[in-house]
């Protein structure tokens, strides 16, 4: 009797203690640092615990976790009717986070399926109030458009719509082609343009350079022009200052050594300067006074020079200057004869 009733007491205790393991198990609820528990105790809202360990009440106690953290919900393509009747698929990203916890479990039953439908009707309202180039030029103003909207009607849920960002915009197939068209036409202006833009740079580029080198032709002309008149010039002052120590008798001889190369040359006509006949003149008096006295021939004003021409081989000089400066024939007798 003893060996029962210490058999059906450890049996009791073991009981216990399991069920005592199963409603410690019920009772307590570990929270995580991104969570929250809301709990309500016998169907009312008591408040939200956490993080960490929570205690509740076994059969009385009921608690809902709540994420806190940043989430994010997609929104199907939308075909959307802008202001023009220009039919258009648009489909967007909602960005959002839970900053009420009670309101989120509360005031909503879904909060991610009623973020959704609403972003879905705010999408198409916002884009029926826009023309079609205004969708497709104007989406960060929709973004905002969007997000203001939707947080307005989330702010009630105890919930934060952070951004909305509209990830595809497809018009029609109408439109698009219309579209290439007109992005082609424009590349072709662009094209146009720039060629343009670059011959007429390339022309400047190459007046620019032509204009820089006649300048610097000229310059360099003018330079070497007045390097020529300087040594010209010097030229001149030092035959000048030479001749001016020369005497007749040099100035004689430098016309014979003259007329000594123009005769052996291949010329075939030959001109004798009216002046060779004064410079010739102290040779002849030299002579005359060297061969007897003798009056000098009287100075005639000579005629123009002539010019004999010769068959390029044999050279005739005829002036008749030549005959006024010829030496003075001997006095003759009266009887006729010559003097000795």
């Amino acid at each position: 009797m003893d060996v029962e009733a210490l058999v059906g007491l450890v049996f009791s205790l073991l009981i216990l203690v399991v069920l005592g393991g199963i409603l410690g198990w019920a009772s307590v609820r570990v929270v995580r640092e991104y969570q929250r528990l809301v709990v309500f105790r016998l169907g009312r809202s008591i408040g939200a615990r956490g993080p960490g360990l929570v205690m509740l009440i076994p059969g009385i106690d009921r608690g809902v976790r709540v994420d806190l953290r940043e989430q994010f919900i997609q929104v199907p393509h939308q075909t959307c009717i802008t202001r023009d009747n220009a039919p258009v698929n648009v489909d967007c990203l909602i960005y959002m986070h839970v900053v009420d916890s009670i309101d989120s479990v509360v005031q909503v039953q879904n909060y991610h399926g009623a973020a959704q439908g609403i972003a879905m009707t705010t999408l198409r309202a916002v884009v029926g109030d826009l023309s079609l180039d205004d969708v497709l030029a104007k989406r960060e103003e929709i973004n905002a458009l969007l997000r203001h909207k939707l947080d307005e009607v989330t702010e009630r849920w105890g919930v934060k719509v952070n951004s909305v960002e509209i990830r595809e915009i497809i018009p029609p197939k109408e439109v698009q082609e219309a579209m290439n068209r007109q992005m082609t036409a424009e590349r072709n202006r662009r094209a146009v343009v720039t060629e343009a833009e670059g011959k007429r740079e390339a022309a400047v580029t190459v007046a620019t350079g032509e204009k820089q080198a006649s300048i610097l032709a000229s310059e360099g002309a003018r330079q070497s022009a007045i390097l020529r008149a300087e040594g010209s010039a010097q030229a001149l002052q030092t035959v000048f200052s030479v001749a001016q120590s020369v005497d007749a008798k040099t100035m004689s001889l430098q016309y014979l050594e003259t007329l000594k190369a123009l005769g052996s040359g291949q010329a075939t006509k030959i001109v004798i300067p009216m002046e060779f006949t004064q410079m010739l003149q102290p040779l002849l008096n030299l002579a005359g006074a060297a061969g007897g006295p003798s009056e000098p021939a009287p100075m005639t004003t000579p005629p123009a020079p002539t010019i004999s021409e010769t068959n390029g081989h044999d050279r005739l000089i005829a002036a008749p200057a030549l005959a006024s400066i010829a030496p003075a024939e001997e006095p003759k007798e009266e009887d006729g004869n010559e003097v000795g």
